[in-house]
């Protein structure tokens, strides 16, 4: 298990972007968030946490999972801006209902 740079500026605005464009805390509209994330980039829990305002990012997986969407999950290791390591899931979109 390798340990993950930062997010890139590039990556970071467009999800920051995401989230202006799919405003709410319901779960529909975090599903909406992550999905859109996931259709442009894999993304790890810290980063649709952070930058996406999903704070139970392996729920919305379920969910997406659970509407046809194919998910994978891989495991790596992020450092925060603290300098802290964590071990987070990272998602890659394989596939659409």
């Amino acid at each position: 298990m390798t340990k993950e740079k930062a997010t890139p500026p590039e990556k970071k605005a467009a999800l920051e972007t995401i989230r202006s464009e799919f405003k709410g805390t319901a779960s529909h509209s975090q599903r909406a968030r992550l999905f859109e994330a996931l259709s442009r980039y894999s993304i790890n829990s810290f980063e649709a946490s952070r930058y996406l305002d999903v704070y139970h990012c392996p729920a919305r997986i379920l969910q997406l999972r659970k509407l046809g969407y194919r998910i994978t999950t891989h495991w790596q290791t992020v450092e925060t801006e603290a300098g802290e390591t964590h071990r987070v899931g990272l998602y890659v979109l394989e596939g659409q209902p």
